[in-house]
């Protein structure tokens, strides 16, 4: 059904006044605040009925927690700023009164000749009966509808209720899904802060984990570089033994070319000498120098594949194998530090595989 809509002129109907009644309407209810009137931390006003109801919906099991001897209040969000407002076990009832706000409320009703709601001087005319106002709610239909509509008109075969009780019980559906909306919103406002913190969360641990993977593998690297410098220290040894032992070997190998030499020498020597008197005299000491040479030439030499230095070799492929495989695993926290217990001691073991005494020649 369509309306047309008409306007009673009002005395004293001002700007001022207008602007003044908007400030006066509840966010909740849309209605002029009613008496008792709170002001929130936030500086913003609510009926305490309206405010109750958002608190209800936002705290449903807030009433069974209010009848013990020891209870805790709750809270809700400001249906104007979103301002999270905390209440004490009061409730809405420890909220502050806006006495200021309930004393403008007075004294615009008493200046003002209009009804307190703008939308009450609104009157929707009827357009089949222009004269007629919409008094009256068809239920049939859902439509407003008038009084002439229903004895006359298109409505007369229809149920139909007074204008002012489904005002009031839709007003109050809609107050109500306002509330719970708020009380939704208050909710999923809850679950953003709190995924919120588990995204901190989640950057906190990984930077925790991250470090400690770090200072584990700078460990190992530190075992590796401290066993790889006591192996080459270990190599190292041996070729100083072995040469010093080679070198020592050359000496004495020298020392007995140089004696045999002159040897050589003093033999040829005596054969040149053409008295035979005088070579029988040094022949004999010469003959028994040569034989006991040929006695001593027997000297010390290195073994075969002394030089060989393979027995140092490493097999690390199934170190290789285990560190490739190095993978996460889940700790409970119960459970950590004995794994950090482990490691300790398998650094201890690899400790004392260090101080074992390496194979000589």
């Amino acid at each position: 059904m369509n309306f047309a809509v008409g306007f009673k002129s009002l005395a004293g109907d001002t700007q001022t006044m207008d602007n003044l009644e908007k400030q006066l309407i509840c966010p909740i209810c849309l209605e002029m605040f009613t008496k008792p009137v709170v002001i929130l931390p936030c500086q913003h006003n609510l009926c305490r009925k309206c405010a109750n109801d958002i608190f209800q919906a936002s705290n449903p099991l807030w009433q069974s927690r209010g009848s013990s001897s020891v209870s805790s209040g709750g809270r809700f969000r400001c249906p104007s700023c979103r301002h999270e407002v905390v209440l004490d076990r009061h409730g809405v009832y420890g909220l502050q009164r806006n006495l200021l706000v309930e004393n403008i409320i007075d004294i615009y009703k008493q200046e003002s000749s209009r009804p307190l709601n703008t939308k009450s001087e609104q009157h929707l005319m009827c357009e089949e009966h222009e004269d007629e106002k919409i008094n009256i709610y068809c239920l049939t239909c859902e439509t407003p509808t008038c009084s002439m509509c229903k004895v006359f008109g298109a409505h007369k075969d229809c149920e139909v209720a007074p204008l002012t009780s489904i005002y009031k019980r839709q007003k109050s559906e809609l107050s109500d899904g306002i509330a719970m909306l708020v009380a939704g919103n208050d909710r999923i406002q809850a679950i953003i802060t709190q995924m919120e913190e588990i995204c901190k969360s989640v950057e906190d641990n990984s930077r925790r984990q991250k470090q400690l993977l770090s200072q584990r593998f700078d460990s190992l690297y530190n075992i590796l570089e401290e066993r790889k410098k006591e192996l080459l220290q270990s190599i190292t040894r041996q070729q100083d033994e072995k040469l010093q032992y080679v070198r020592g070997l050359i000496r004495q190998h020298g020392d007995h070319l140089e004696v045999t030499s002159k040897l050589v020498e003093s033999s040829i020597q005596s054969m040149d000498e053409p008295q035979m008197a005088a070579f029988l005299q040094h022949a004999k000491e010469l003959i028994k120098k040569i034989t006991d040479m040929s006695k001593v030439s027997t000297i010390d030499r290195p073994d075969p594949g002394y030089e060989n230095m393979d027995h140092f070799s490493v097999n690390v492929d199934y170190v290789s194998e285990m560190l490739r495989t190095i993978d996460f695993h889940s700790v409970a926290s119960g459970e950590e530090e004995e794994d950090l217990l482990d490691t300790e001691e398998g650094e201890t073991v690899l400790e004392e595989e260090k101080s074992e005494p390496t194979d000589g020649h």
